[in-house]
């Protein structure tokens, strides 16, 4: 029988979301497992197997599927394998591919996960017909994926376009992750959102806020979130902190490709003008005269995981037979 089906595997910090995808982009099956329930990648891979059965079954058995396509942080296109990335469980180098190839009986193919979102947005959403633009992953971490003159950039190595590591303030706040001080993941991501919030409960202790109905270690993004939609000053003013540290790193971005568009993807999009208004504001104001207001800030038009499925998935139709 034909081949007509991919798997497409998208291993976030917290979660995985995998689906089944055919040639048109049409998602048939969708459905996640945790990422840290397990400290051998083993067993992690066993379990995927297992929610992914009935799946496979439904389109007519492992024959139908050509291959499996996964974006993972550090995921690297070249070797197929995670190496250290600081938001998994899983530490040091991870064969992924091979091991995916292993248990599944089908080839399989890897790239970093922000790598994966771009090209499924490039295929199916926001930067449909754009050659030059960039993907910004807002989740658990910053992850970024670059396209240029039509092409993903990977460099020489397979790790190009860690925007999220980049240092943003210098001697700024510890990275847990990679030990690294001012990056901006440490600021921009849900974690960073969450830190904020406890920063600046800590500095203003006469400052009124919803965020105090909280016990410290339950406030994360999400409850930063709500606070600020209830009108809460602390909250709003602690995205107002992240889209000025964002806007900033999008500025130098932006100085670096000239894109025709920044894409924003990921939980933290949820927050929608509480985040995207002082981001815009200050990416335009730390801009040169010859690149402001021309470059488009979006949020990315895929549902979140799909843009990330997608793209993994079409790594698949590469593969060699």
């Amino acid at each position: 029988m034909e081949k007509e089906y991919a798997i497409g595997i998208d291993i976030g910090g917290t979660n995985t979301v995998f689906g089944i995808v055919d040639h048109r982009g049409d998602t048939l099956y969708r459905g996640a497992i945790s990422s840290r329930k397990y400290e051998q990648v083993e067993d992690y891979i066993q379990e995927l197997y297992e929610a992914l059965q009935p799946a496979i079954d439904q389109v007519g058995g492992i024959q139908t599927i050509k291959g499996i396509g996964v974006g993972a942080p550090n995921g690297n296109y070249y070797s197929g394998m995670i190496e250290y990335a600081p938001n998994l469980i899983w530490k040091g180098v991870i064969p992924i591919s091979r091991l995916m190839t292993e248990k599944f009986s089908i080839p399989a193919a890897l790239t970093n996960d922000a790598n994966a979102a771009a090209v499924g947005e490039m295929m199916y959403g926001a930067a449909k017909g754009m050659k030059d633009f960039i993907m910004i992953t807002l989740g658990t971490g910053v992850g970024s994926g670059i396209v240029a003159n039509g092409h993903l950039i990977y460099g020489h190595d397979g790790f190009a376009g860690e925007l999220g590591h980049t240092m943003i303030i210098p001697n700024g706040r510890l990275h847990q992750g990679t030990g690294m001080h001012g990056s901006l993941e440490s600021y921009a991501s849900a974690t960073g959102v969450a830190y904020t919030a406890k920063e600046f409960l800590e500095q203003r202790p006469e400052q009124p806020s919803l965020l105090r109905n909280y016990p410290v270690e339950e406030i994360n993004s999400k409850v930063v979130y709500d606070c600020a939609k209830q009108g809460d000053a602390m909250a709003i003013e602690v995205y107002e902190f992240t889209g000025e540290i964002l806007g900033m790193a999008l500025a130098n971005f932006v100085m670096f490709s000239s894109p025709e568009a920044i894409i924003l993807f990921g939980g933290m999009t949820k927050a929608g003008d509480l985040i995207l208004k002082p981001t815009r504001e200050h990416m335009e104001k730390n801009l040169l005269p010859i690149f402001q207001n021309k470059v488009k800030l979006l949020f990315s038009e895929l549902k979140e995981s799909d843009a990330a499925i997608l793209g993994a998935s079409a790594l698949v139709w590469d593969l060699k037979e």
